[in-house]
């Protein structure tokens, strides 16, 4: 079962992550809605406190949803998911639309994407946290391999001291990057979700473009779309206040 934090009281509203965070990345987010909803933020598998699996589609990481739906006797839910867990959030859309009341998508599209986190996986492949003592050691080993300080703080958040007292990453690397190709892909389903779709783009991120909107159309008819001036794919973390009332706005306005 996934691992999950829940807040507020009032209609369901699952939220998901993106690639290498957890649950916590979309807390402030958790915080806003809570005075008008009951917010569940999920771990996806294989990152913070989930089970750690071989094997990671995004049907699976939609029944994952599911079941954790079921496991909390949820019958339908409002679902918000960033980057990966935009994808995932969107699968489950298609796959149980009957579960998916209304759906945001932040800064990801239901395309193929091309390969742009190498250096992460080399960061996260290659360093060695055996014998390391301090966060500030992994950051400089970090720096090694990623110039973007943001990037070098987002992954420090998924650090931690296991039972040994050792330091580890609460991700499953070796499986993330197996699985990374699959991860990259889009939809070919036929499946469409006609329930309310809204879709924020980062100004300055190049994850949604013109050219998939046709894609999106196909796949997500009743959909709108705003874009976050000033902001690039971490949109959520960059102007928090803008983006939160923007789902406010868009789950309660349906």
């Amino acid at each position: 079962m996934l691992y999950s934090q829940s807040r507020g009281q009032g209609p369901a509203v699952i939220l998901l992550h993106g690639l290498f965070g957890m649950g916590d990345n979309l807390l402030m987010l958790a915080r806003a809605l809570s005075s008008d909803f009951q917010l569940h933020t999920l771990d996806l598998r294989n990152h913070g406190r989930s089970p750690w699996m071989n094997s990671m589609s995004f049907d699976e990481m939609a029944a994952d949803v599911l079941a954790f739906m079921d496991q909390q006797g949820i019958v339908a839910a409002d679902c918000v998911g960033h980057s990966l867990g935009g994808k995932v959030a969107m699968q489950l859309a298609l796959n149980a639309p009957n579960r998916v009341r209304r759906l945001v998508v932040a800064d990801i599209a239901p395309v193929d994407y091309a390969s742009d986190h190498d250096q992460v996986f080399a960061a996260l492949r290659q360093i060695d946290l055996s014998g390391v003592t301090s966060r500030g050691d992994v950051n400089k080993l970090l720096a090694n391999y990623l110039e973007d300080e943001g990037v070098k703080q987002f992954l420090l958040k998924s650090l931690y001291r296991n039972e040994n007292g050792d330091f580890a990453w609460r991700m499953n690397v070796d499986v993330l990057y197996q699985c990374y190709e699959q991860l990259r892909q889009g939809f070919t389903t036929r499946q469409q979700f006609n329930g309310p779709t809204l879709f924020i783009k980062g100004e300055n991120s190049s994850y949604i473009q013109q050219q998939h909107q046709a894609a999106i159309e196909r796949l997500f008819p009743n959909f709108q779309f705003k874009v976050i001036q000033g902001t690039g794919h971490w949109l959520h973390a960059e102007k928090p206040a803008v983006f939160n009332r923007l789902v406010q706005r868009f789950l309660l306005a349906h």
